[in-house]
Formats: structure tokens, C-alpha cells, sequence
């Protein structure tokens, strides 16, 4: 185990290091630079300003200094057009958007396990054609239209509802089915094909020729091979619930992750994008790592691949 761990710790390694590769030359591809578009600072300024944050270097020089203030400094720079730490700025909007994402995950999984199971064990029945087809329409459908379809339901009716805002424990709910939605289609789809593979296999029979009650048998023994693909899903699902909420957190009025994107991008901030990007990445090895142990301790084939 401690040798597959390695091995998944040395990808996710290379992982960060062609993110950051291709969203530090990405960002400087932009046209301009953060000071471009101030006309009301005279060009010395602004090149004092190009001296201070280290961008009148080379690009090489760059390149190499910032992941080495990250290591030997922890720091993920300075935001440019808000002229704050970017560790700080993200201490501050990732509350919102972890507890955001992980309520959508608790929603996709309440939703979309127990669908994906019983559209398996009731394969080609009405119930998995309902099942699967409201799974599809959960992945049709996009979050800037469920969203404000939520607020005109329930939100202008039901009076515990908020169209907007964050603060209330309530006001997570709206945001979070929105969010969630998605990938409970996904996980009901991945969970339907991999129960279905595993109720084929001959283990299965022979616990049903035995007499084992079916209930047991979906649960004792189909399950644990059943959910692989699910769980194999469920990592970077939930990193990418936190990274990918901005269309929900502008519809709800969320004070989340989101912005960082779009204003790192508008203000052509390099420090602001590459660390929301780094920070993101580092997020989504992690939970690939933990979903990648998860599944190696109830499939022992998947770490022995590795040796």
C-alpha cells in the first residue's frame, strides 16, 4: 500500500507541475499585463509597479521564482489588482465554497447511489428506464437554468427559501441541489454499469442458488464491487463541485472561490490565477489520492497494478 501511495503522490507531483506550467504561459500569453489598462498612472509608475511584483524579469526567472517562494515561503504571491496575499484571499472564500461543495456531495451521493442501485437490481424495468432517464435529465440540464428555476419555485414560495444570499444554515440547500444535481446523474450512471457488472458474475448466482436473501446480496456482496466506479468518481467530483461552483455562487450570491477565476482573468492578475489554480490542483490530487486509496483497499487488483 505504501508503495502505491508513492506512486500516486509522484503523479499527482508531475500533475502540478504541468498546471503550472501551462496556466503560468497561458497567463502570459494574455494581451498586456496587469497595469496595461491604467491610464491614470503615468508609465514610470507603472513601471515601478512591473519592478515591485517581479514582472519586469525574464520569463524563465519567473517561472522559477514562484514555486520557489511557494516552498521556501509558502506564499502564493500577491494579487495584483487587490493587492492582498492571494493565501489570505483564498482563506477567506474557501469556506463558503467547501461547505457548498461538500453539501452537493452529500446530495449527488444520497441521489445518485441508491438510484444507480436500483435501477440495476431492476434492470430494464420501468423503474431503471425512470431512473436512468431522470439521470440523464440532471446531466442535460445546466445549473444557470436550474438555479433560477429554484428561486421562481421555491424560493418566492416557500418561505424558509432565499433567492440569494449566505449566511442562514437554510440557504445552503438551493445552491447545493443546483450544484449537485449533475453529478448525481453521473454517479447514478456509474453505479447502475457497475452493479450491473458485478450482479453478472458467477459469485452472484451462486449466492442466489443458496437462497441468500436478495437484500444481502445486494448489500453484502454486490456493492462492494458494485460502487468502484463510483467512488473512483466521487474524488475529484468533490474537488471539482469546489472549483467549478461560479455560475452557481453568482446566481445564489455566494461569496465563494468562484470569483477569483473571473476577476484573476478580467484584472490579468497572474499571482490571483496561478494560486487558484495550484490551490485547486493540489485539492483535486489529494481527493484522487484518497478515492484511488479507498479503492485499492476494497479491490486489492487496482494497488498490486502498480507493482
Amino acid at each position: 500500500m505504501l508503495r502505491f501511495i508513492a506512486n500516486r503522490l509522484l503523479q499527482g507531483l508531475l500533475v502540478l507541475v504541468a498546471l503550472y506550467t501551462i496556466t503560468f504561459f497561458l497567463v502570459k500569453a494574455m494581451p498586456g499585463d496587469p497595469f496595461t489598462g491604467e491610464k491614470n498612472i503615468s508609465e514610470a509608475t507603472k513601471a515601478n509597479m512591473r519592478k515591485k511584483f517581479g514582472l519586469d524579469k525574464s520569463l524563465l526567472t519567473q517561472f522559477v521564482l514562484y514555486p520557489a517562494r511557494i516552498l521556501t515561503e509558502g506564499s502564493l504571491g500577491i494579487s495584483t489588482s487587490k493587492s492582498r496575499p492571494v493565501n489570505e484571499m483564498i482563506a477567506e472564500s474557501f469556506p463558503a465554497s467547501f461547505v457548498l461543495g461538500m453539501a452537493a456531495l452529500g446530495i449527488a451521493v444520497g441521489i445518485g447511489l441508491p438510484l444507480g442501485v436500483i435501477s440495476a437490481v431492476h434492470r430494464n424495468s420501468w423503474v431503471d428506464y425512470s431512473g436512468m432517464t431522470l439521470a440523464m435529465v440532471g446531466i442535460c440540464v445546466p445549473a444557470f437554468i436550474i438555479g433560477p428555476l429554484l428561486q421562481i419555485t421555491l424560493a418566492l414560495n416557500v418561505p424558509f427559501f432565499k433567492v440569494a444570499g449566505w449566511g442562514d444554515p437554510l440557504d445552503v440547500l438551493l445552491p447545493a441541489f443546483t450544484l449537485g444535481l449533475v453529478s448525481a446523474a453521473y454517479l447514478a450512471r456509474l453505479t447502475r454499469g457497475g452493479m450491473l457488472e458485478v450482479l453478472s458474475q458467477d459469485y452472484i448466482r451462486t449466492a442466489h442458488a443458496k437462497g441468500v436473501p436478495i437484500f444481502r446480496v445486494i448489500t453484502r456482496h454486490a456493492m462492494r464491487g458494485g460502487l468502484l466506479p463510483a467512488i473512483a468518481y466521487i474524488g475529484p467530483a468533490f474537488a471539482g463541485l469546489i472549483s467549478g461552483s461560479f455560475v452557481v455562487e453568482t446566481i445564489f450570491q455566494i461569496p465563494g472561490m468562484g470569483q477569483h477565476f473571473v476577476n484573476g482573468v478580467k484584472a490579468r492578475d497572474p499571482f490571483l490565477l496561478q494560486g487558484v489554480v495550484l490551490f485547486f490542483g493540489v485539492l483535486i490530487v489529494i481527493m484522487n489520492l484518497a478515492a484511488d486509496v479507498v479503492t485499492g483497499m476494497l479491490n486489492p487488483r487496482v494497488r498490486l497494478g502498480d507493482r
